[in-house]
């Protein structure tokens, strides 16, 4: 009868198949190559099969290997819940939680609601990741995050917080400059900031009638923020959260009467929401703080 199998050499081989090279697995752990090598090797002679093949792109699992592969992650999953639970009967709000949203709301909304919570829970310490990249919680790169799309990774909490208004803003330089648009037509002959790849305010245009390409933007960033700074500056219109734009001093709303579609926000947490107390916390003070946005901006 041949032994169980040391799950530490399986933890190696789930970090190599997840990465697809061992040097990319022993910086994801923290080893060293040779020793990820050897685990590989031990655990091929325990199972009578080769694992991986090599491929110009790196490591690639075989039929054998794909087939341990799923039984490795059984067994992550069943080790993790096992770790969730036991944290959840000990846990104090004492710690740190690791959000992740966009760069312009980390920018722009967070800072006064993570302040808030701040006064309020003085023990939680936050780590907050601004990108516009989907991270994945169940990697563990966040516990929770703000997101402006519904999110589509499985085995997550996610819930459906609020639908935020978003509006046009221009400097009364430009405007003076160049007049001020009526409709959303009007924009045509006007300097529109938008993004470079990300096609998101371009299905926005379309929503609301007006059909436009990359080019119909004579500045174009996928930096949320770079791009409000320059509406900011004047080199022309740009769109934002309401909440953010009238907090803004050096602009002023326009195309009031316009049908902007509104974005929606999610917050998406991994399933330790369900038993930290300092996961549900932050994610319940996030969503109280969320919800009330719409109606301050509206103010």
């Amino acid at each position: 009868m041949k032994p169980p199998l040391d799950w530490s050499l399986l933890q190696s081989f789930a970090a190599v198949a997840a990465n697809g090279s061992l040097s990319a697995a022993a910086r994801k752990l923290g080893s060293s190559q040779p020793t990820l090598s050897r685990h590989i090797a031990s655990l091929e002679m325990q199972t009578d099969s080769r694992l991986f093949e090599r491929s110009p792109g790196g490591l690639e699992l075989t039929e054998a290997g794909a087939e341990l592969y799923d039984f490795a992650l059984r067994m992550a999953d069943a080790a993790e819940d096992l770790r969730l639970a036991t944290e959840g009967r000990t846990q104090t709000l004492s710690g740190t939680v690791r959000l992740t949203a966009s760069a312009i709301m980390a920018t722009y909304v967070l800072p006064d609601i993570l302040t808030a919570l701040r006064r309020e829970e003085p023990e939680i310490d936050i780590e907050l990741i601004a990108s516009d990249r989907t991270e994945n919680l169940l990697q563990r790169e966040a516990d929770i995050a703000v997101r402006m799309y519904r999110p589509t990774q499985v085995d997550v909490i996610t819930r459906k917080i609020a639908d935020l208004s978003s509006g046009a803003f221009a400097t009364p330089a430009y405007l003076e400059a160049r007049g001020i648009p009526e409709t959303i037509e009007d924009l045509r002959s006007h300097d529109v900031v938008g993004y470079d790849r990300s096609d998101l305010i371009i299905k926005g245009f379309e929503a609301a009638g007006l059909k436009v390409g990359r080019g119909f933007f004579p500045f174009r960033c996928d930096n949320q923020v770079v791009c409000w700074q320059m509406a900011v500056a004047g080199y022309g219109i740009g769109f934002v959260l309401q909440a953010v734009g009238r907090s803004e001093p050096a602009v002023v709303p326009i195309l009031e009467n316009a049908d902007i579609p509104k974005l929606p926000v999610w917050l998406t947490a991994h399933r330790e929401l369900k038993v930290s107390r300092r996961v549900r916390r932050v994610y319940d003070f996030l969503a109280d703080r969320l919800e009330r946005l719409e109606n301050s901006s509206a103010h």
